[in-house]
């Protein structure tokens, strides 16, 4: 006879098997394989998983909860289109967390933490010969992650993640003409040659400035983009 788990188990194995599909889901939207108002299918991703239809069903949920899916009744789940709007109070509020982050990390930056954020900036300098622009967003994310990561607050970590995993598609579309990859390089590069130098208020700049200028890219391409439509 086939043991039938306790229930105990059951749910663990459930709830495991849901955060690896919300994972995996999240990964791709991230790295736009699932581009901004595609249908995510409950049995195609199940299937392609080797999972039942209930954890995918789980992972949704946890996805709607992060801001990153949408589900719509008698539809089906769709990934989020953010609007324009809603994309410029992100920045705003990401631009004054990132202001903080420099201004911590100027002061308190090890050594080894300031090779690892100059290696990265390095590898997105490569990213820009090879007018490669999806390594360059992959290593964009992970800069910015770092630093705040870097800085020791948690809570606000935990805060940033949700925020940029929001914004993460239109910086992308930021991202998507090679021309602007040396520009926004060379504001990765004054970024750590402020906090560098250890002036809280050289470095706190340049992270609140970069993002501003990120803001306006953004409106601009939005504009672009409802001009061509």
């Amino acid at each position: 006879m086939t043991a039938v788990p306790h229930p105990t188990i059951a749910l663990l194995q459930s709830s495991s098997l849901a955060n690896v599909v919300q994972q995996e889901v999240e990964r791709a939207i991230l790295a736009g394989e699932y581009a901004p108002g595609s249908k995510l299918i409950e049995a195609t991703l199940a299937t392609r998983m080797g999972v039942s239809r209930g954890p995918v069903r789980e992972a949704f949920r946890v996805l709607e909860e992060a801001g990153l899916v949408r589900t719509e009744k008698n539809r089906g789940v769709f990934v989020r289109d953010i609007p324009i709007d809603e994309a410029v109070e992100i920045f705003d509020l990401r631009a004054a967390m990132d202001e903080l982050v420099g201004r911590q990390l100027a002061v308190h930056i090890t050594p080894a933490q300031l090779k690892e954020v100059k290696g990265l900036v390095d590898a997105m300098e490569k990213a820009v010969k090879a007018q490669d622009s999806h390594a360059y967003h992959l290593l964009n994310l992970r800069f910015h992650d770092r630093l705040v990561e870097m800085a020791g607050n948690r809570k606000l970590t935990a805060i940033y993640r949700k925020l940029i995993k929001e914004l993460s598609l239109f910086r992308r579309l930021n991202l998507a003409d090679n021309w602007l990859l040396p520009v926004s390089a060379g504001e990765h590069r004054a970024i750590v040659k402020a906090i560098a130098s250890g002036d809280a208020d050289a470095a706190g700049h340049a992270m609140f400035q970069h993002v501003m200028d990120s803001k306006q890219r953004t409106i601009a391409n939005d504009l672009r983009r409802r001009a061509r439509d």
